[in-house]
C-alpha cells in the first residue's frame, strides 16, 4: 500500500510527532534531553523550520513547527535521527533503530487550532500522570510561552503574537487558556488528524490545501482514534 501523501506546505504550521519503536523509551537520563534540543536547535535552522512549541516525553516527541518548504519537516526529522540516534546506541551500547518508523505530521489551520495544538502540546506531560501542572514539566516549551523564560529554540508565531501587544499580558492570555478544560471533542480531533495526517481546519481549509497539493485530504475514520498523548 504506498504511502499517505505529506500535505506540508511553506508557511502553513504542522504538529509532528514521533514514537520511540514499540513505544519503548528514546530519553534515559537529562542529558539525552539536552542533546535532543540541541539537535532540534540546529537542525531546526539548518533545515528552513521554526519551532514554536515542543514537548520531549520520555517515549515521544511533539513538535510544532512552520517549515519553510514542502521538504523541510523531513529533512528535519532525519537530521535530528541521524546524530541522535547514534548517540543514544553508543551511550547505553545498544544498537538498530530507535524510532517507530517515520514521523507522523499534519498541517493545522492557524487561526482556529493553533493555540489549541500549542496547548495540546505542553499539556502532554499533565494528561500522562507526570506533573499536575505544565510548568513543573522541565522538558516542554510552556515555560518560555507562558512564563517568558529564554529558550533560544522558540519563536513566536502570529496567533499567539495576537493575544496582546504586550509581552505580559501576553502570556497572561496565554497561561488563562491552561485554566479552561479541553473540550474531549478537540482533543479526540487532535489526535485522530495528527494519527491520519489528515488537515486540521474548515472544510475551505481542506478544499485549500486539495486545490494547491492537486491531492484528496481524504477524511478521518469514524469510531476513537488511536492513542496518542
Amino acid at each position: 500500500m504506498p504511502r499517505k501523501p505529506r500535505f506540508y506546505q511553506p508557511g502553513l504550521p504542522v504538529h509532528a510527532f514521533q514514537r520511540g519503536h514499540n513505544k519503548q523509551p528514546v530519553f534515559f537520563e537529562d542529558e539525552d534531553y539536552l542533546v535532543y534540543l540541541r539537535l532540534l536547535k540546529e537542525s531546526a535552522e539548518a533545515c528552513g523550520c521554526v519551532i514554536h512549541a515542543y514537548v520531549l516525553m520520555t517515549n515521544h516527541v511533539h513538535l510544532l513547527v512552520t517549515p519553510e518548504s514542502t521538504t523541510a519537516m523531513s529533512t528535519l526529522f532525519q537530521s535530528i535521527g541521524r546524530h541522535f540516534v547514534p548517540y543514544i546506541n553508543k551511550t547505553y551500547q545498544r544498537s538498530g533503530g530507535l524510532w517507530e518508523g517515520r514521523h507522523k505530521g499534519n498541517i493545522i489551520e492557524s487561526e482556529a487550532y493553533f493555540l489549541s495544538c500549542m496547548r495540546y502540546i505542553e499539556m502532554n506531560p499533565v494528561r500522562a500522570g507526570m506533573v499536575d501542572h505544565p510548568a513543573k514539566y522541565r522538558w516542554s516549551s510552556y515555560a518560555s510561552n507562558a512564563l517568558g523564560v529564554d529558550n533560544s529554540i522558540i519563536q513566536l508565531h502570529e496567533q499567539y503574537l495576537a493575544l496582546s501587544t504586550k509581552p505580559e499580558d501576553r502570556r497572561t492570555a496565554y497561561c488563562s487558556f491552561f485554566a479552561i478544560e479541553t473540550d474531549a471533542e478537540e482533543l479526540d480531533m487532535i489526535r485522530a488528524t495528527l494519527y491520519s495526517g489528515t488537515p486540521l481546519g474548515n472544510e475551505c481549509f481542506k478544499k485549500k490545501i486539495e486545490v494547491m497539493t492537486g491531492c484528496k485530504v481524504g477524511v478521518i475514520k469514524p469510531g476513537r482514534p488511536v492513542m496518542v498523548q
